[in-house]
């Protein structure tokens, strides 16, 4: 599909939804044979009931039937706490286009965030770009179909103490925090492509997800070597990526509730099958990807160092970026298939533990009474099959159905299905 195709099909998903408002003032019923309930159980020949835009109760005498959605596999909306959903391939097909025009950008957002809604993720967590919050922002009030996103809007880097004292680090995140940011980005480490040093030190990361705690935000922590332990010593909410991390690493985050997102193949493989879109862009150099492809084998085993070690609370996500969007799904296979990880606990990962993380546990996550509506269905049983993960046929999120093409509808009660 084409940007301008994308961006009619946009424009007529909002026609359609302004033309069915109705669908909301009366129940959404939906029979379901099989429902992962996020939390690691299984229901069986049920009905979900859901009226404006949550879950009011699972009952299987409910009725009238909206959506049959028997044979299928119901399990919440899956949540990526790591994306980077404006990262896209400008019209020259690079990953950098100094010549596309904003209107060719904001097509290119839009059509990430479709991407990202029709392969099943209907939260996820962007953390780096200040373009995030108006798409944030729109998706918010209706105006475009897309995920529901929390942003960093944009990332404190590191270079070593010349970054700032520990006070003008508070301020940073002040600024961060009332620009309207859902939570702060911290990078610790060099990008894997220059080694994954150190960048700031303890004081400074002390600073930075402390300020944060003080106001309510959580941090998300790039860091590689040494700067896993030194945030975790912080207090900081979540490290990402982790390669280099000891098995002492590993403990000391499970000792202190740290949730860790370390990534099995996604990420990096994304960049080596579009190597010639990114080469000669920044670190992006023939050096900087062999150290990709030399950090491979490491993070998988990593992963299966992170699976042995008790308590570590280990959340889904993704990293992902231009390429990507739309095949989040792939490191939930990624983790089953090469990581060794119980499917059932790779789906609650990207589920409540997910939702956990993000301190919206009462809100997504799960499929239970006084929850967002956010439901998808897949052809076949991920715990079966985790490639499963692939076939999304149907997706609900708040409520309104954005894509439905294996159920049987009754259009009288309700539903928007483009």
């Amino acid at each position: 599909m084409t940007r301008t195709s994308m961006r009619f099909a946009v424009l007529l998903f909002a026609l359609m939804f302004s033309c069915c408002a109705y669908a909301q003032e009366k129940p959404i019923v939906i029979a379901a044979s099989t429902v992962l309930d996020g939390r690691g159980n299984v229901l069986h020949d049920t009905h979900i009931v859901v009226q404006d835009g949550k879950i009011i109760s699972i009952d299987p005498d409910a009725g009238p039937v909206t959506y049959d959605l028997r044979g299928l596999t119901l399990l919440p909306g899956l949540i990526d706490c790591h994306v980077h959903i404006t990262y896209h391939f400008g019209p020259n097909g690079r990953a950098e286009d100094k010549n596309e025009t904003p209107e060719q950008a904001t097509l290119a957002y839009e059509s990430n965030a479709w991407l990202t809604l029709m392969g099943g993720f209907t939260t996820v967590q962007s953390v780096g770009a200040p373009e995030d919050k108006p798409l944030r922002d729109m998706i918010n009030r209706g105006e475009i179909p897309g995920p529901r996103i929390l942003t960093a809007l944009r990332p404190l880097f590191g270079r070593g103490p010349a970054t700032g004292t520990p006070e003008q680090i508070r301020a940073y995140v002040d600024k961060v925090a009332d620009d309207g940011a859902d939570l702060i980005k911290i990078f610790a480490s060099q990008s894997i492509r220059d080694g994954g040093g150190p960048t700031l030190s303890q004081d400074q990361l002390d600073a930075a997800c402390g300020e944060a705690k003080k106001r309510g935000l959580r941090t998300l922590v790039h860091a590689y070597r040494d700067s896993v332990r030194m945030a975790t010593l912080a207090g900081c909410t979540e490290v990402e990526h982790g390669t280099f991390a000891t098995d002492g690493d590993l403990k000391l985050m499970a000792n202190h509730g740290t949730y860790f997102d370390p990534q099995v193949g996604l990420v990096i493989q994304n960049y080596l099958d579009n190597e010639q879109r990114y080469l000669g862009i920044g670190n992006y150099t023939e050096s900087g990807f062999q150290q990709m492809k030399q950090a491979l084998p490491l993070d998988a085993d990593l992963y299966h160092r992170a699976l042995k070690t008790p308590g570590l609370k280990i959340v889904f996500g993704t990293d992902a970026v231009a390429g990507a969007h739309g095949r989040n799904a792939e490191e939930l296979v990624d983790r089953v298939r090469d990581g060794g990880q119980d499917p059932m606990a790779a789906l609650i990962s990207a589920n409540s533990l997910a939702a956990k993380s993000l301190n919206l546990q009462s809100e997504i996550g799960s499929i239970a009474p006084g929850l967002q509506a956010d439901i998808i269905a897949l052809a076949g049983n991920p715990i079966e099959d985790i490639t499963a993960v692939r076939r999304v046929v149907f997706v609900m999120k708040g409520g309104v159905v954005y894509k439905n093409v294996a159920s049987t509808h009754i259009p009288k009660y309700g539903g928007v299905t483009p």
